[in-house]
Parts: C-alpha cells; sequence; structure tokens
C-alpha cells in the first residue's frame, strides 16, 4: 500500500486515523487505569468536604484552569518556587483533574496556606489591591452568591456511587455544612485546602 493510495482515500485514511488514535489512547489510559499510584490516594489525601467541593465546581466554573495549573512539574526550578512535585495520587478525588499545562498566573498545587483567608478573599475581589501589576480579573459576584446546599448533597451522592468513600452521614450533614457560606468562602475553603499535605516536604 503505497503512500498516495491512502492520500487518495478518504474513507481508507479516515479507518487508519482511528486505529492509530486508538491504539495511542490505549498505551496512554491503560496503564493508568491498572496502576495503583493512579488510583490510590497518597498518604494524606482525603476526599473533599462540603465546601472545599463547591470551592473546586467554582473553580472550574470560573475557568481559573485556563491560567493556572495544579501540576509541579519534578524540575528544581519549580521545586524551589512551588514545593513538592505533583504525584498521581493525590489527584484521584478530582473529577476532572486540575493538572493544566498553561501558567498565565502561578501554579496553584500547593497555594494552601501560602496566604491569609482575607487575603485571599481580597486578592479574589480585586487582585490589585493585594498585587498591583496582577492581569487578574476579580470576582466580586462570588461574596453575593450562596453555596447551594442540595447541589452538593446531590453532588456528594453521585461521588459516592463513583467510588469516593463519602459515608451516608457526611451526605446527609452537607447541606447544614454549606449553609449560610457564600461561593467565595468556598472558593477560599478549595485554595487553603490545595497542597497542605506536602507544605513541609521538599
Amino acid at each position: 500500500m503505497t503512500h498516495e493510495v491512502v492520500e487518495k482515500n478518504i474513507s481508507l485514511m479516515s479507518v487508519l486515523i482511528i486505529i492509530v488514535i486508538s491504539i495511542g489512547g490505549l498505551v496512554e489510559i491503560v496503564p493508568l487505569m491498572a496502576g495503583q499510584e493512579a488510583t490510590v490516594p497518597h498518604e494524606g489525601i482525603t476526599p473533599y468536604s462540603a465546601l472545599d467541593l463547591a470551592g473546586r465546581d467554582i473553580y472550574v466554573r470560573e475557568g481559573c484552569y485556563a491560567c493556572h495549573s495544579q501540576q509541579v512539574r519534578p524540575f528544581r526550578s519549580e521545586t524551589e518556587r512551588y514545593g513538592h512535585y505533583s504525584v498521581a495520587g493525590e489527584s484521584v478525588y478530582d473529577r476532572p483533574f486540575q493538572f493544566g499545562s498553561k501558567r498565565t498566573g502561578p501554579d496553584l498545587a500547593r497555594v494552601g496556606g501560602r496566604y491569609s483567608d482575607e487575603w485571599q478573599r481580597v486578592h479574589l475581589i480585586n487582585p490589585r489591591d493585594v498585587v498591583p501589576d496582577s492581569n487578574m480579573p476579580g470576582y466580586p459576584w462570588l461574596r453575593d452568591r450562596m453555596v447551594d446546599g442540595e447541589l452538593i448533597t446531590r453532588k456528594l451522592r453521585a461521588l459516592q456511587t463513583l467510588g469516593d468513600p463519602y459515608s451516608d452521614e457526611e451526605i446527609a450533614a452537607a447541606s447544614a455544612a454549606v449553609e449560610g457560606r457564600t461561593e467565595l468562602d468556598a472558593l477560599v475553603s478549595y485554595l487553603q485546602s490545595r497542597g497542605t499535605v506536602f507544605r513541609h516536604r521538599k
């Protein structure tokens, strides 16, 4: 079969492209599914609390991942700036994971505890109040929107079905755990939980 025959026959080319993509996908995906490294939580990693889960969903909804990765690569330049490199077991409960590849802003995999809650609130409402040359947009509406307890309860129940180890008691208490909390509270809580297990590791 010559190259010309493939290029001139769109049906044949389509079939061959599908075969190549399928083989490539299997080579990439099957080892991850079979290996415990990507399916077993790293020591100290637990499922998201109700408030942190709400914050993670807000993080995804507002597109924060478009400018902030959550994946410290195993290079000295990165570990010196951000901390311990990322490992697969710390993202077991992320759906979708927040690795990312673009860093308009800094990586947030280890941001938990680096700044106070108040700093995070001010930064999210108007970033230039704490970082004058920041090009990050503000998210002032988050302080006026309340977390939906019923929605979080449904999400926890769905995650339990997918295998996350939430107890029935935790699910039943989820709505009360987020009652009276704003979306800003939830996002700050999520950010403050990032990478704290690795805070003291180098």
